[in-house]
């Protein structure tokens, strides 16, 4: 899948040929776990591939960088846009204009039905006769798997970035554009076009990452290609995150732009590269993997405006909070469930008071982000609680039943609902029907404008995330610091 490292080395065999021959690289050897050093490319004198040769059903794609041929014309059609695609959204992202010099040809082979090759999409990168050729080929078994070609089309847009000025002895050189900038490009792009899934970097962020930082740099193509579909999403949402943090620093368009230029050619240590493009990451050494790790907080979190949790994730939560806390005969701290409630009759009001009192600061944090039919619910569960600190529970059993039962058919209505709106989709709906476009406007609207306080604590507190954020800074507003 996706590109391949490419070292390109003038052949000396070359001068005693009658005819060009092209120096192609071969994958590396196989990296057998994460991370592991990737072995260094084979190179083999081979005869030029079939595609140099003149092709006559060619489309050239709009931005005239994209050279399509094989397949029929509706599908080079559609590669052609879907290349064009991937490059604007890569200049959308580092905000660039057009500026390429050496055409990128795809390839189409095979047809649906065909045997599977070992990759579907890959490219291929080669010296003819002193000029760099970039092609990707494209095997059509599977059809056009969209995104995994624009992966392909940005790392050989990378590619072509670092080899359009070189000539000559430059081109003698290795060059390798990392799989995790390919796939961060690209998650970042989707992250942008409102197309990424925040759910993904919301269960990253509470496992404490798949990846750690020396592993998405230290990852080969042939190791990226070894990963199972889960992996692989983990790694594509971390490398995002990384991207996006970049993107984020101070002039870190200008800095990704210039990063970008280096990067395919480079064969140092990246987080050296790194700080040479983005200054703000001399910090400290650990710079780099706090603004990783700060971004896929932000992008996982919730928005406070117009998230909140589903009926599931309410349930999950609320069996959570609903614990009382009992002390042992050596003064060990021990949760039991609300069913347990009978057990705290013979404390003092005081101790039972302490007993109930973690559950009923659970359910009020709970409140805010809980689906909003659960609220009643909520209320009632503390004045179950406030009965149980005070010994008055003589409802407190028919309560807690009836509660119990409220929840079993808000469960299965909610389950029924969207096995119904599954159906209907499935059987009955042709296209979107535009009645909830407002509500979906109005939600857009609420996520961009922050509400903001003027007192002078919140005052404080805001100078303190310009601070952080490196950003211009003013006076604070009235004589209040805190200590």
């Amino acid at each position: 899948m996706g590109c391949m490292p490419a070292a390109i080395k003038h052949d000396p065999i070359r001068a005693l040929c009658e005819r060009p021959l092209v120096v192609l690289l071969m994958m590396p050897l196989f990296a057998g776990q994460l991370g592991a050093e990737e072995a260094p490319p084979v190179a083999q004198v081979v005869e030029p591939p079939a595609s140099t040769r003149a092709q006559t059903d060619e489309v050239i794609s709009r931005s005239k960088q994209f050279r399509i041929s094989g397949g029929d014309s509706l599908v080079r059609a559609s590669v052609a846009l879907l290349a064009d695609e991937a490059k604007d959204e890569l200049h959308k992202l580092t905000i660039e204009e057009d500026s390429w010099k050496i055409p990128v040809k795809v390839v189409l082979t095979g047809k649906a039905g065909d045997p599977l090759p070992p990759r579907t999409v890959s490219m291929r990168l080669w010296i003819l006769e002193g000029v760099p050729q970039l092609q990707i080929d494209v095997h059509l078994s599977r059809g056009i798997e969209q995104e995994h070609f624009k992966r392909t089309v940005t790392a050989a847009l990378l590619y072509e970035r670092v080899l359009r000025d070189r000539a000559g002895d430059a081109l003698d050189h290795p060059f390798f554009v990392p799989p995790w900038l390919a796939d961060g490009l690209r998650e970042a792009s989707m992250w942008s076009l409102n197309l990424s899934d925040r759910r993904l970097y919301e269960a990253l962020f509470k496992q404490g990452g798949l990846f750690k930082i020396e592993d998405l740099f230290a990852l080969g193509e042939r190791s990226f290609d070894q990963m199972d579909a889960a992996m692989r999403a983990a790694f594509r949402v971390s490398s995002g995150a990384l991207v996006m943090a970049l993107l984020e620093q101070p002039q870190g368009r200008e800095g990704f732009r210039s990063f970008l230029n280096e990067v395919g050619a480079y064969e140092g240590e990246m987080p050296v590269l790194l700080r040479k493009h983005f200054p703000e990451l001399n910090l400290s050494g650990t710079s780099l993997a706090k603004w990783w790790a700060l971004q896929l907080a932000n992008k996982g979190g919730l928005n406070q405006l117009t998230d909140v949790l589903t009926i599931r994730q309410t349930e999950a939560n609320l069996a959570e909070a609903l614990r009382l806390n009992f002390r042992d005969a050596e003064g060990i701290v021990q949760q039991k469930e609300i069913d347990a409630w009978p057990e705290l009759a013979e404390l003092k009001e005081g101790e039972r008071i302490v007993a109930v009192r973690p559950a009923a600061e659970a359910l009020v944090r709970l409140s805010y982000r809980c689906f909003p039919s659960y609220r009643p619910l909520l209320q009632e569960y503390q004045q179950v609680l406030d009965a149980i600190s005070k010994n008055q529970t003589e409802t407190v059993a028919a309560r807690l039943t009836s509660l119990a039962e409220t929840r079993k058919t808000m469960i299965d209505r909610a389950d029924r609902g969207r096995d119904y709106l599954d159906w209907f989709e499935i059987t009955r709906a042709r296209q979107t029907s535009g009645a909830f476009d407002d509500y979906l406007q109005l939600k857009e609207r609420l996520k961009e404008r922050r509400h903001q306080r003027k007192d002078s604590v919140s005052e404080y507190l805001d100078r303190m995330d310009r601070i952080f954020y490196r950003e211009e800074e003013k006076p604070l507003s009235g004589d209040f610091l805190p200590e």
